[in-house]
Parts: structure tokens; sequence; C-alpha cells
């Protein structure tokens, strides 16, 4: 007779057994690994991160200073040729597939660690447990779940727990989540946001909105997003075992300033990618209105205008050289369209010069603002208005990240 385990589950309840053993482990990954130790956006009670450090250990083998070291660096370096798992350089098939190897692959390197690990654990358990026995966690749950469920279901749930966090973080995180979904923020790479798996993997899926605020606690930018990893935050933090210390703020707004000032392009420094997102809401509406007006005047023209409707409010660097000639061949026939649509790229340029003096920066973003006021472009006058009403926000609203902050000085990374 072949032992039914401690527990003697029905096989529903082996499944939602290992439906929350595996959530514990996405949990311990997005709040301990990611959140915290990655990023910094969030404190743990000691007891709390010792808890995840022996999960971890005993359900994945990995050490905190190597996979906080390779995610940082896939920050510094993404879509490069140095980014460690980025489908752009080798592929989304490969990293889907086998995005595991490349993870351990630049774990294994010593600088990759010895640059990019910096704060992480260093004590007596990370030393000499965690870090020089890994496969003794592996096995020791191994042998409890075997004991716990029985010899076929413990064998299914370890074999499940080991395939999770590979598949779904290595694999459809870090391939997926820059290959294909839907994008809140222009990032400068091409990170998406992937819905709806979120109860699954704790939040990680909105990897868009990660990229644009990396050491936001919280995930979520939208209503319909799903981040249950800010719920176990907020449970911990009632708890008085976490203490949030990002999230992203809110902008305000007052009523429109005679000029840019150094306050006003500290605060869109800050905001670029929400002034992103509301510049095109405006260029949406500025095309919808000249497609209408070629639509009763210049049918021909109207239908080549239709087909840019994929590619117009997507970055330019993540077009094809084609698609890009095209653009530029069919909106010449658009002055209004046109200019806004070279005016975007002048304006994210502003922030992305990481040679010019703050007032530099303030000199040509007034310039942008005075040249958009005199297109005579409806949209682009009352976005120049609005660039110039974003009020400043207590230093503990604002999401004053170390990534953020360094944008006033250098270009996005």
């Amino acid at each position: 007779m072949i032992f039914s385990g401690v527990f003697g589950l029905p096989w529903w309840g082996n499944a939602i057994a290992a439906l929350g053993l595996t959530h514990i482990t996405i949990a311990a990954v997005t709040v301990y690994l990611h959140r915290h130790q990655a990023h910094r956006a969030l404190e743990l009670h000691p007891a709390a991160s010792h808890f995840f450090r022996l999960w971890l250990w005993m359900t994945t083998g990995m050490v905190t200073n190597e996979w906080v070291a390779v995610h940082r660096k896939h920050h510094a370096k993404c879509e490069t040729a140095e980014d460690p798992h980025s489908p752009r350089v080798f592929g989304s098939n490969r990293v889907l597939r086998r995005g595991v190897f490349l993870y351990v692959k630049e774990a294994n390197r010593r600088e990759t660690v010895e640059r990019y690990g910096a704060g992480t654990p260093d004590d007596w358990l990370d030393r000499n447990v965690f870090s020089r026995l890994p496969l003794l966690g592996l096995t020791l749950m191994g042998v409890v779940e075997l004991i716990l469920f029985g010899m076929v279901p413990g064998a299914l749930i370890f074999a499940l727990q080991m395939v999770w966090i590979p598949f779904w973080a290595a694999g459809v995180i870090n391939g997926v989540g820059h290959y294909w979904g839907y994008r809140n923020w222009s990032t400068p790479d091409v990170s998406t946001n992937i819905v709806p798996i979120g109860l699954l993997i704790g939040g990680e899926e909105l990897h868009n909105n990660h990229h644009a605020y990396p050491t936001s606690a919280k995930l979520s930018n939208k209503w319909y997003e799903i981040d249950s990893g800010w719920l176990y935050i907020r449970a911990l933090e009632t708890c008085g075992l976490a203490r949030v210390k990002h999230v992203v703020a809110t902008p305000h707004f007052t009523a429109p300033k005679p000029a840019i000032d150094l306050d006003t392009l500290q605060i869109i420094i800050d905001f670029r990618y929400d002034v992103l997102a509301k510049y095109g809401r405006s260029l949406k509406r500025a095309y919808a209105r000249e497609l209408g007006k070629l639509r009763r005047f210049a049918p021909h023209d109207a239908r080549a205008l239709l087909t840019l409707k994929p590619w117009l409010y997507r970055d330019e660097k993540v077009l094809r050289e084609t698609e890009r000639m095209k653009i530029a061949a069919t909106l010449q026939k658009v002055r209004a369209l046109q200019t806004m649509y070279t005016m975007r790229s002048q304006l994210a340029a502003v922030w992305g010069r990481s040679v010019a003096t703050r007032h530099q920066l303030v000199e040509q973003l007034q310039d942008w603002c005075q040249r958009a006021e005199a297109s005579g472009i409806d949209e682009l006058q009352k976005f120049a208005r609005e660039l110039r009403s974003y009020a400043s926000l207590s230093p503990a609203r604002l999401p004053a990240t170390a990534h953020q902050k360094s944008t006033a000085r250098s270009s996005p990374h």
C-alpha cells in the first residue's frame, strides 16, 4: 500500500495545498527578494525577513545576493548586450524556455554579484547555510512534503515547486514581460504589463509599471490591475512586520505658472512618465480630429493615416526602420500631427540630456512650451499650459527614488 501522508488529502485538497505552497514562494520572491532587497521599496521586520529567507532556501535554493545582483544588473543594462535576460538580445523563445539557465549563468559571475549585490544579507546563516548548502534546503522540503502529503502527491507537489519560479519568474516575467502586453508608461525599455495572471505571480506581471517606478512598493497603477504582493505588504504592515518607504504619488496641479522654473522642472522630471502618458492622450485627440478632416476631404490620405494607428503612439525606439519611414512620409501631409509627433520626442529629450545643467534644462523646457503655444495647435497649447501647472508635493509624497533622482542630472537607464 502506498503511503498516503499524514494529511491524507483528496486530490483537490492536494491541488489547493500545492497552489498555496507555490504562492508563498511567489510572495517571498516579490515581497522579500524583489521589493525589499533589490529595490529597498519597503523595510521588513527581521522575523519576516528570516522566514522568507528560510522558505526560499527550502523551495528554490536561491541565494539573496545573487538574485538581487542579477535583477539590479537587468535594470542597469536593460535591453543591451549586457542585460542578463533580455528577449531583445537572446530572443523571446530562449528567455521563456531557458530563462533559468540565463539567470544561473549570470549569478555565477563573481563581478556581477560584487558590483550589484551590495547591501544584501551577509550573516552567519547566509555564509554557512543558505549559500553553501542550497541542496540541503531542497532536500528538507522534499522530505517534509512526502511525509505530509504522501509519496505520489508529495513528489508531484515538490516537482511543481521546483519549476514554479523558473517558469513564471525567469521565463514568463523576463520573457513575455519584455515582448507582449500593454504599456502604461513610455519607459526607455520595451517592458510590458501582462494580465490577468496577477493572482498567480504576485503582481510581478505589471512589469512596465515596475520599470517606470522601480522603487515603488506598489506595482499596480490602474484600477483594473491586481497586485496581490501589495496586499501582502499591507497585511505585514498592519501586523508591524513591514514599513513602506516608497509608492508612486499622484501629481498635483495648480494654476499655470508664467514660466517654467526649477521646481516645475524637477516635478516634471519626477513625473516624466505621467507627462508622456498625458501627451499621448493629446496626440490621440489630434489624430482623431485630423483623421475626421481627411475622411471628408482626402479619403486616400485618410486611409494612409489609418494604417499608422498601431505605430503612432509607440516609442520610436521600438519601431522598425520601415515603420519610422512610413510615419514620416505620411505625416508630411498632416502638418499638425507631424508637429505633435516631432515635439513628443523633443519633450522626452529634455530630461534625457546628461550634459545640460538644470538651468539649461529649464530654458529648453520653457522654449518647448513657447513653441507649443505658438504652434496654433489646440492640443499642444493646452498641454503646454498643463506642463506649467505641475505642482510640488511634500517630500513624503514624491516618488523619490534613486533611479528618479538621478534623472535630474543624467539620462534614464
